[in-house]
């Protein structure tokens, strides 16, 4: 399997191109692509239940996405997400993606990720909330 780098100035402008075109209907797309992106990991995870959100931090660091991160019952706190750029609105929707299909794939049930604090707002870092539906 052959992989691709985006570096974060990258990623920037290409969300701004999607938001040019799309306005912000573009972040569900982004949060779409997050949970594609999610699933490998979350299958590598899975291997090790009991390490496995253990394994799921290592493997986003690892691949760039974030610099640390903190999972907590339902409640996962991320420092440096890639996705993080000067904003009036959460940024981090690949990122929300991602940790949903985690959660997804660990409870074996659907649940809704919400971001509730973003460090492209001016906050020291992303809070997101995960809840079961």
């Amino acid at each position: 399997m052959r992989t691709v780098k985006f570096d974060q100035e990258e990623l920037h402008k290409i969300k701004e191109l999607y938001e040019g075109v799309m306005s912000h209907a573009c972040h569900g797309l982004f949060f779409k692509e997050g949970s594609v992106i999610g699933v490998e990991m979350a299958e590598e995870a899975l291997k090790d239940r009991a390490h496995y959100f253990q394994k799921a931090g290592e493997l986003l660091k690892e691949r760039g996405w974030i610099e640390d991160i903190t999972f907590k019952d339902g409640d996962v706190v991320v420092r440096g997400s890639i996705e993080v750029s000067s904003s009036e609105i959460p940024t981090c929707h690949r990122l929300r993606g991602i940790l949903r299909e985690f959660y997804e794939r660990f409870k074996g049930s659907r649940v809704k990720c919400t971001e509730e604090a973003c460090a492209s707002v001016g906050q020291t870092e992303c809070r997101f909330h995960i809840e079961e539906m």
